[in-house]
């Protein structure tokens, strides 16, 4: 099980216990903006898992029996397989037994799960509220496929299908949003418009309207998320303020205070992070 801004989680009141979950990997390349894990509980988990920012949209796909995780969003909740918008506020998921398939996809394609990345942004939707009787379809042969391996092939055929239905944002956003990883936050937004040749005011405009955030929010989201990793890997928040590009320590605790409520060092500690590598590999075997 996992979350995002779309991803990242860290310690919740209940230790999480990521000992009792195996973590499953394509092992194939997939399509670009798309990558996948599925997690295996052998038993019911205790703990709940604080939602906080990673530079994707996340679709959980509940796979256990009785669609047991439930997620807290801001005082409300939802239940069963969700999508995650962009910056999707105070989320915290509980209640997981099972299994769990989790999708992350680049806002850039994030439109084949029925709504532009805009439309959702600080959102925690059901997903059979954007792909109705679809969803519960694609559930069951999820369910049904006898491997992972199976379940990343549905999902991918599943996904595939949707991306030739549905457009995606334009060139130039999707060009930017791409600088924007490359230079791990760092790319200026004037620099962002003149290679994509828009004024900056029509960049930021349109950034906006098909991402739902700003550019200046993403490069803070793809800094922070650099930081993260910095951070979980032993770098004190000095050293990680300054490799992440930050001004100083005190910038550094600001916005990572911002999009997680808690300090740099809770940040390192956080369990999820342990795992990230296992579950998120920078290098994805090519098949």
């Amino acid at each position: 099980m996992t979350a995002a801004y779309a991803g990242r989680v860290l310690p919740a009141a209940t230790a999480f216990d990521w000992s009792q979950v195996d973590v499953t990997v394509p092992r194939w390349a997939l399509p670009p903006g798309i990558e996948m894990a599925g997690f295996s509980a052998r038993g019911p988990i205790s703990g709940d898992i604080d939602v906080v920012a990673h530079p994707s949209l996340t679709l959980l796909v509940d796979l256990s029996e009785d669609r047991c995780i439930d997620y807290s969003v801001d005082g409300a909740v939802r239940r069963g397989s969700v999508v995650m918008g962009l910056l999707p506020g105070d989320v915290r998921a509980s209640g997981w037994r099972g299994e769990c398939l989790q999708i992350r996809l680049s806002p850039v394609v994030a439109t084949i799960v029925g709504a532009a990345p805009a439309d959702i942004a600080g959102a925690v939707v059901p997903l059979s509220d954007l792909w109705g009787p679809e969803a519960v379809r694609f559930e069951e042969r999820l369910r049904a496929a006898p491997s992972w391996d199976d379940r990343f092939r549905v999902a991918t055929d599943a996904l595939g299908s949707r991306l030739d239905r549905h457009r995606g944002v334009d060139e130039q956003v999707a060009h930017a949003w791409g600088l924007i990883i490359g230079a791990g936050g760092l790319a200026r937004v004037d620099r962002l418009a003149h290679a994509v040749s828009w004024s900056r005011k029509r960049l930021w405009a349109q950034f906006r309207a098909q991402l739902g955030i700003t550019p200046k929010q993403a490069a803070q989201l793809v800094r922070f998320d650099r930081a993260a990793h910095l951070l979980a890997a032993g770098h004190g928040p000095a050293a990680a303020a300054a490799e992440g590009g930050y001004a100083d320590q005190s910038h550094l605790h600001r916005e990572v205070k911002a999009f997680t409520g808690a300090t740099p060092t809770a940040v390192a500690r956080a369990p999820w992070l342990a795992i990230d590598d296992v579950a998120w590999p920078s290098h994805r075997p090519v098949e």
